[in-house]
């Protein structure tokens, strides 16, 4: 089983035009924000100025502005106005960094250094969200208990160290993994095909199922 070099961080829906998250990979602070327009980018989530995380900022149009002091971003990561010095003609050396996001099977993903678009997990392009989770367990644990226990009527099929898909009822359930660090891990799902309000439903419940139990036998293992 292969590594991803494009890794899962969020459900296209939860971020919506004009709004910002945080997020960790591999134990990093990241935010997720989504212009105007409707492109979604991902950066390090820390002002170059004082450190304050951008994902408590907020968007305006094309740009992204720290909550702290109004330093104002464009999409390439690149500071273009200072409200202090509003006449500065701001460095070119203060920029955010960036990474490559595209977007599949109706979940966000961050590329790691030099990924290929061509490279992206091989599932559906278009699905309905069903939820995210976030769990204190490490992703080969959580991967290992989608694989052995899916719902009842699917059949799983990895495809990748951090991708699984579901197949049954007429539907392919897409379930993502996220390394937030090394002991914890998210979780999105999405569903293309048969797409009803029950099956949907019905995969939430098997997720957060799931969960409770990785975290009542993580706490008789204490």
């Amino acid at each position: 089983m292969t590594a991803n070099p494009w890794i899962p961080i969020a459900l296209s829906a939860s971020i919506e035009p004009g709004t910002s998250a945080g997020t960790r990979v591999l134990g990093e602070e990241r935010v997720v924000w989504r212009d105007a327009a409707g492109a979604p980018h991902v950066w390090e989530d820390r002002c170059p100025h004082r450190g304050m995380r951008m994902s408590f900022g907020f968007v305006r149009g094309d740009h992204i502005a720290c909550l702290y002091h109004g330093w104002r971003y464009d999409t390439a990561g690149q500071c273009r106005h200072i409200p202090a010095h509003p006449d500065l003609d701001v460095p070119k050396t203060i920029k955010v960094p960036t990474f490559a996001v595209a977007e599949k099977g109706g979940i966000a993903w961050m590329a790691t250094e030099g990924a290929d678009p061509a490279e992206l997990p091989a599932v559906p392009d278009h699905a309905h969200p069903v939820r995210s989770l976030f769990l204190d367990q490490p992703i080969a644990l959580v991967r290992a208990a989608v694989v052995d226990t899916p719902p009842q009527g699917w059949h799983a099929e990895p495809l990748a160290n951090d991708v699984v898909t579901l197949r049954g009822n007429d539907a392919t359930a897409i379930l993502a993994l996220q390394t937030r660090d090394t002991s914890k891990t998210g979780l999105h799902i999405t569903v293309a095909g048969e797409a009803s309000t029950a099956i949907r439903r019905e995969l939430a419940i098997w997720a957060t199922a799931l969960r409770t139990r990785l975290e009542t036998d993580m706490t008789k293992a204490a």
